[in-house]
């Protein structure tokens, strides 16, 4: 799959299919419109096209709120896109001035211009241009002038992906991750940069690698115990020398068990909201390397003990159960 960062770096296609959207998630209401792109893209000997935007459309026209958090990163969704086959992913910065488009400039300069649109696979309600005054009736009759078809996405599909997508985001919320998973079709994951702590968890016997997620919009789930896997970044892989871990990924990447904790340490009084992974047999120093956790299981509700020895039992239970949830 080739990425495009601008719509001026995509050259114009012959015999483009296209879809628009911002795909949270992939999901499985996502993965059926993508499959339908591209299964048409090969019937049709063309090549398929996803335009997407950066950053989220609903944080530009609504800067104040900063409730909105993204199940995906924009690096997470274009593996994920990849995964799936499309042939090209634009990724548009979406800005005010890309918003107060008239639909019709959009349709001509976007669509038939820039992409070459031959096909346009896109949902009853789709909405675009000035005021989100474009709509479907707009585009096929703009497909007449141009020489484009449009193939509306059902009313029950589009219902689907838009209740999915809400259920992930309240499902992680809660600390649902098995439910998101399910939504998902694979699981949720954070990927971050390994950061200094203040150790306490070795004094306890529980390490912990602390991670620093750079992406603010990242949705983080609900605070609490996880199972979770780790994946160690490829500059880390060479370097490793433990072989307890799970076999290694199709992307040539470590794999280990392990229990992630995220919250506010509420049992040393702290202060700011952490995220936390104990990787099971594993003593390396990984500082500063990058790893990927995925969300398994939710175990149990972050709580505050009485001391850390409380905490330190709590924690081998914490294991225990992690362990009994991997034997299945």
């Amino acid at each position: 799959m080739k990425i495009y960062n601008n719509l001026s770096e995509f050259k114009k296609l012959d015999n483009a299919i296209v879809t628009i959207g911002t795909f949270d998630g992939v999901h499985f209401g996502h993965q059926k419109i993508i499959k339908q792109l591209v299964e048409k893209a090969k019937a049709d000997n063309g090549e398929s096209v996803i335009l997407t935007f950066f950053p989220h459309p609903r944080m530009i026209i609504d800067p104040e709120n900063q409730d909105l958090k993204m199940i995906n990163t924009i690096n997470e969704k274009a593996e994920i896109l990849k995964s799936l086959g499309v042939d090209h992913l634009i990724i548009t910065p979406f800005t005010r001035d890309f918003s107060n488009q008239l639909p019709e400039d959009y349709i001509k300069n976007t669509l038939v211009d820039n992409i070459g649109t031959k096909h346009i696979i896109i949902g009853y309600d789709h909405r675009f241009g000035k005021d989100r005054s474009g709509n479907l009736s707009d585009l096929k009759a703009a497909g007449l002038h141009f020489g484009f078809t449009v193939e509306e996405i059902m009313e029950q599909d589009i219902h689907d992906v838009a209740v999915s997508s809400t259920k992930i985001r309240q499902a992680l919320l809660a600390g649902d991750v098995g439910l998101a998973n399910d939504y998902l079709g694979y699981p949720f994951s954070i990927f971050g940069r390994v950061i200094k702590g203040d150790k306490i968890g070795r004094t306890i016997g529980f390490p912990t690698a602390n991670i620093f997620v750079e992406e603010t919009y990242k949705l983080i789930p609900g605070d609490g115990i996880y199972a979770v896997t780790v994946e160690m970044s490829p500059e880390f892989k060479e370097d490793l020398q433990s072989t307890s871990g799970l076999p290694t990924s199709d992307s040539g990447l470590r794999t280990y068990k392990g229990m992630a904790y995220i919250g506010q340490r509420p049992t040393i009084n702290g202060m700011t909201r952490n995220i936390e992974v104990n990787i099971f047999d594993f003593n390396q120093e990984i500082y500063g390397q990058d790893i990927k956790m995925n969300f398994l299981k939710f175990l149990r509700h972050d709580v505050k003990f009485t001391g850390l020895e409380a905490l330190t039992i709590q924690l081998q239970k914490d294991k225990e159960a992690t362990l009994a949830y991997f034997k299945g």
